[in-house]
């Protein structure tokens, strides 16, 4: 018997699924950005699974970084960096420049330094992604993004984790799945104490079974003594990123211990 309220839930999902499919193809996954240089395809075989990511997501991946994500990137000089596990993502942190505070999924506790803000743009635009459900993308967009499209962003997350939730057929709250990308490199395009911009470099697998090396440019403002980040215009973050070709005059992350 036809359920219509099921085929809306199946038309959203389906949405959803041409949104971030195009949004894999063509920014950096997970991490956001307003502007991107030197933009162009550069697929390979993925040897990631397939699943559908939102804006920033990063697995847990040994020794490949600096071999297939970012090879032209030139060598880590980040002091004291370590990786912490989140969803099946390994993130970036620092004892001296944050997170300092780490609870319930949340990060948040940046030190006001370069290396700071770095570590910001990762941690806290990959906890905008609707599949850690609520809990983790709705303190992370009312408390740690500011501008006019941190209200659009969410309402998305908010769309999006319905049909999320319907297909992965998980109690509400839940995360919908895990996350298939790793964070490999960075350029720290503008620094002062009140104010930067990271372009953070993504490696990630598309639908079709290559993997994309994208870039998105993530702007912060120091306020309320943390950084926060500047949500992309419409709340759209595949708005303001694209994949990439060349890596130089980026900086390696170190690779996962």
């Amino acid at each position: 018997m036809f359920n219509y309220a099921d085929y809306r839930r199946y038309r959203r999902y389906r949405r959803w699924r041409r949104r971030r499919r195009l949004a894999l193809l063509l920014i950096a996954i997970t991490v956001t950005a307003v502007a991107t240089q030197h933009i162009a395809a550069h697929p390979r075989t993925a040897s990631h699974g397939r699943t559908p990511m939102g804006p920033a997501t990063a697995p847990a991946r040994k020794s490949t970084r600096h071999t297939s994500a970012a090879p032209q990137a030139r060598n880590s000089g980040m002091p004291s960096v370590s990786w912490t596990d989140f969803h099946g993502i390994q993130l970036p942190v620092s004892a001296a420049a944050g997170p300092r505070h780490q609870h319930n999924g949340l990060a948040r506790g940046f030190a006001d330094t370069s290396l700071g803000a770095v570590l910001a743009a990762v941690n806290i635009v990959v906890r905008t992604a609707a599949q850690w459900g609520p809990p983790v993308y709705r303190p992370t967009i009312n408390h740690q993004l500011t501008g006019p499209g941190a209200a659009a962003l969410l309402a998305a997350d908010n769309s999006d984790y319905a049909a999320m939730r319907a297909a992965a057929h998980v109690a509400p709250g839940q995360p919908t799945g895990r996350g298939h990308a790793a964070e490999t490199a960075y350029r720290l395009t503008i620094y002062t104490p009140a104010a930067a911009t990271a372009d953070i470099v993504t490696e990630g697998p598309a639908s079709n079974g290559t993997t994309v090396i994208a870039i998105t440019r993530i702007h912060l403002v120091w306020q309320r003594r943390d950084w926060r980040v500047i949500a992309p215009p419409g709340g759209a973050w595949n708005s303001s990123a694209g994949t990439a070709s060349a890596l130089r005059g980026y900086t390696a992350f170190p690779n996962e211990g």
